[in-house]
């Protein structure tokens, strides 16, 4: 029997319509990957089968007594608590059985006069009771969460809320795993999460014996823990048989009997499929670099169209050969230093990808990049009139006021005053803005469609570098195929931290690593794409 049922459900918000028809039925055993273009759903999904929304027609039923666990990054948190008292009150029925057989313990021992059968005998159901929550060692099974996680002494002992984004996200994620659902909703749970715990995180699927809906655009993590993915598009769902690579097979076909509006689209699912077919073929030659494998296969690619839109938006923007020197750069906060002695030269086509784990200052090196903060030893110089942005203070600044067009359009130095009309149209058109789209107020959109409008300010600003924290976070599929192709053809320099492993494999040519506490970055796999 199914354990979640959506029949004929159609679903509206002021007017506008969400879904229209929709079916989706989850079995016991089901990895569900929902992808689909910002503001086309997929929270809402999650919402009606939470009852935190109501269908305007059709029903979302629940098998009785089904345990459904929600994850949505960390805003579900106590975040004046730490970790292991959040985890603690999950444990309450326990504690309290517990404190019952304690108090027993203490009447026998000091009443000689207590009615003992009776006694005994409360004892014996609480001793059963305890069986039926496996309750007996409770703190030893948060132990093993918050250390599989990775989880220190001063991670567990400070207030959620001082802790990374990274941090946090994992700390959510423990509370999941404790609370053992049946059925789990995730919205987006490797966002913040740093490679090793995303690995995690697939490491756990494997065992996870219920079933799950997952709302991610991180394209590895679907492929290593997905069983079948549905679209939301167009306001019905669409299910596709296998993993995030089998999708995109599929998805090709499909795409063969629509109509020509989706002629960008079916370009960008095929150069996904490149990209999954080229880290396999990579893959196979153990002895060679993996990043040198991808790059040799990439350099007999011919152009495509949509290439061609993105060079010609490109053509006019001129960048110096050196951008920026990084000499000794070290930053610490109080006692804890994050890095030290880095020195790096940013040049003209550099796509750098800023790996390590969270809390390692890899958000805090762009802020230093970016001007926001300050080395405490070392400088960064920047090579005169280099224009610098930072997608992460351009999505910060929108004007909700503004309209898409302007706000896209009306940077200065903004490549939409160089570039053609046509050019500029093209490229706004593959990361899905419609005609109606640039008339909409910025303050209409939903997230995911601001982080677009950002990332689209970014590409046409005209600068000479980009600074990008977890730019896939918010981004649909499509938008992140644009952008990679985008950032692939860019002039100028990249310098991008990001999780998402498919991302950064796709476009980065040089790696800088932050290996841990007080270290020094150094460079590895540097290759030319």
């Amino acid at each position: 029997m199914s354990l979640i049922r959506l029949n004929d459900v159609s679903l509206s918000f002021e007017k506008t319509q969400i879904l229209r028809e929709a079916f989706l039925r989850l079995e016991t055993g089901d990895r569900i990957g929902l992808i689909g273009r910002n503001g086309s759903g997929k929270t809402s999904i999650l919402k009606l089968i939470l009852e935190q929304v109501s269908p305007d027609a059709g029903t979302v039923t629940l098998d009785p007594g089904v345990k459904v666990g929600y994850f949505s990054q960390f805003s579900e948190l106590n975040g004046t608590k730490t970790i292991l008292e959040v985890l603690d009150e999950l444990f309450v029925e326990i504690k309290a059985t517990e404190a019952e057989l304690a108090t027993i313990d203490a009447t026998i021992a000091a009443d000689p006069m207590a009615d003992l059968d009776a006694l005994i005998n409360r004892q014996a159901e609480l001793f059963a009771e305890m069986d039926r929550l496996d309750g007996w060692d409770y703190p030893r099974r948060i132990d093993t969460a918050l250390t599989t996680l990775g989880f220190t002494d001063a991670h567990r002992t400070s207030p959620i809320d001082n802790l990374s984004g990274g941090w946090r996200n994992r700390a959510a994620l423990a509370k999941i795993v404790l609370e053992a659902p049946q059925v789990l909703l995730l919205d987006e749970p490797t966002n913040y999460l740093d490679v090793a715990g995303v690995e995690w995180l697939e490491a756990w699927f494997r065992d996870f014996r219920g079933a799950a809906i997952i709302v991610s655009h991180d394209r590895k993590f679907l492929d290593a823990v997905a069983t079948r993915i549905i679209e939301v598009e167009n306001y019905h769902l669409h299910e596709y048989p296998g993993n995030f690579g089998e999708y995109i097979v599929q998805k090709q076909f499909r795409l063969k009997t629509l109509e020509a509006q989706f002629v960008h689209e079916s370009e960008l699912l095929a150069f996904e499929a490149e990209g999954i077919a080229d880290r396999r073929e990579a893959a196979k030659s153990a002895s060679k670099g993996l990043g040198k494998q991808l790059s040799g296969i990439k350099k007999n690619r011919a152009p495509r169209p949509v290439d061609q839109i993105i060079t010609e938006i490109y053509g006019g923007l001129h960048v110096k050969d050196v951008l920026c020197r990084i000499e000794g750069l070290g930053k610490s906060y109080g006692d804890r230093t994050l890095f030290r002695d880095l020195t790096l030269e940013i040049r003209r086509g550099n796509r750098i990808a800023v790996l390590g784990a969270n809390g390692s200052g890899k958000s805090t090196l762009l802020r230093a990049l970016s001007g926001e903060e300050k080395g405490d030893v070392g400088h960064v110089d920047w090579a005169s009139g280099a224009k610098v942005v930072s997608y992460n203070d351009v999505l910060a600044e929108l004007d909700l006021d503004d309209t898409v067009s302007h706000a896209v359009n009306a940077m200065p130095d903004s490549l939409a005053f160089s570039a053609t009309r046509k050019s500029v149209g093209r490229f706004l058109s593959m990361f899905q803005f419609s005609e109606a789209d640039l008339k909409n107020r910025i303050g209409n959109l939903s997230g995911g469609q601001r982080a677009r409008v950002a990332m689209a300010q970014c590409l046409l600003s005209g600068a000479s570098v980009l600074l990008l924290d977890e730019p896939t976070n918010h981004l649909d599929l499509s938008s992140t195929q644009v952008m990679e192709r985008a950032l692939v053809h860019f002039p100028g320099a990249v310098v991008v931290v990001s999780h998402d492993r498919f991302f950064t494999d796709k476009i980065a040519n040089r790696y800088l690593v932050f290996g841990g506490e007080g270290t020094a970055p150094g460079e590895i796999d540097v290759r030319v794409a």
